[in-house]
């Protein structure tokens, strides 16, 4: 990633970050997770340090508004 990089948002745990990340790339929004949980050792750990999902500063508006969507209801078959 860029130097031009922000934290977008905080989690309480790896997996709501990671999830949110995939949401992006698939998108075509490179995205990375960082994580102080001495390597998922201790993930209760992101208690005090919460996990932070980043992404260039130039794509932050555009990550915002696709995790601010709501979702798609699901279609009647």
């Amino acid at each position: 990633m860029a130097d031009d990089v922000v934290v977008l948002r905080s989690f309480s745990t790896e997996v709501d970050a990671h999830l949110a990340a995939a949401v992006l790339e698939a998108n075509g929004i490179p995205a990375q997770v960082i994580a102080d949980t001495a390597g998922g050792a201790i993930p209760a750990i992101a208690v005090i340090f919460p996990v932070r999902l980043l992404v260039r500063a130039s794509d932050a508006q555009l990550a915002r508004e696709l995790l601010d969507a709501p979702a798609d209801p699901p279609k009647d078959e």
